[in-house]
């Protein structure tokens, strides 16, 4: 079921997550006081707007209740980015996400109600996009633009069985080349057929991103 999100900033970051997020399916409203910069991406989310996010009359024009989620993705202007917080907050939105620049920054946010707070580095904005969507993924590499590997705790449909059982390869394409043991029992580097996963261990997958999607591990 496709989901409806609500990104805040069209940066280099807003403009990964929100590409990528309106890429699997789902309804993207994007927004940004650069009127130019919504132009260019207007074809690549469901609605683009030219807003300014300090205004608390455009904020609560937004519905902001209706969105699964809002991603805060400006954080350059720590002011606005707190201001913008706050009005988030009080506005109801369900789940708030926000790009912080410091640690500081990001403990301020994390204290206003903000539910997760993210200190993009090259690409993050892919890897966030996706663990919205899958909240099982501990971690998302990208090998190409076709194959990843992908860390994803293992679910309660998992637990106790075997990888004999589950045969990964041959049913869904997917490799299970490493498994973290939940209970501090180190790595498994190298996971036998014979070896049996436990509810919240980390499983390493590798496969194509079709494959891994059809599992919702990306």
């Amino acid at each position: 079921m496709a989901k409806q999100f609500l990104v805040i900033g069209a940066g280099r970051f807003g403009i990964s997550v929100a590409k990528t997020l309106y890429g699997a399916g789902h309804e993207v409203m994007i927004i940004d006081i650069d009127e130019e910069i919504i132009q260019r991406i207007s074809s690549d989310v469901t609605n683009a707007a030219q807003a300014d996010i300090a205004s608390e009359k455009t904020m609560k024009s937004l519905n902001i209740e209706s969105y699964d989620a809002v991603v805060l993705a400006i954080s350059s202007d720590m002011h606005s980015s707190i201001m913008a917080a706050i009005l988030l907050v009080e506005l109801k939105a369900r789940y708030i996400i926000a790009k912080a620049q410091t640690e500081l920054h990001g403990r301020v946010l994390k204290k206003i109600g903000v539910n997760r707070i993210v200190y993009p580095e090259q690409d993050m904005g892919k890897k966030l996009a996706h663990s919205i969507l899958a909240p099982s993924i501990v971690d998302l590499f990208e090998l190409s633009d076709h194959y990843s590997v992908v860390e994803v705790t293992a679910t309660e449909e998992l637990s106790g069985k075997m990888l004999s059982e589950l045969d990964m390869r041959a049913r869904h394409g997917v490799s299970i080349i490493a498994i973290r043991k939940s209970d501090g029992d180190g790595v498994n580097i190298s996971p036998r057929a014979s070896d049996r996963i436990e509810k919240d261990d980390i499983l390493i997958a590798i496969g194509s991103n079709k494959d891994l999607g059809v599992l919702g591990w990306i």
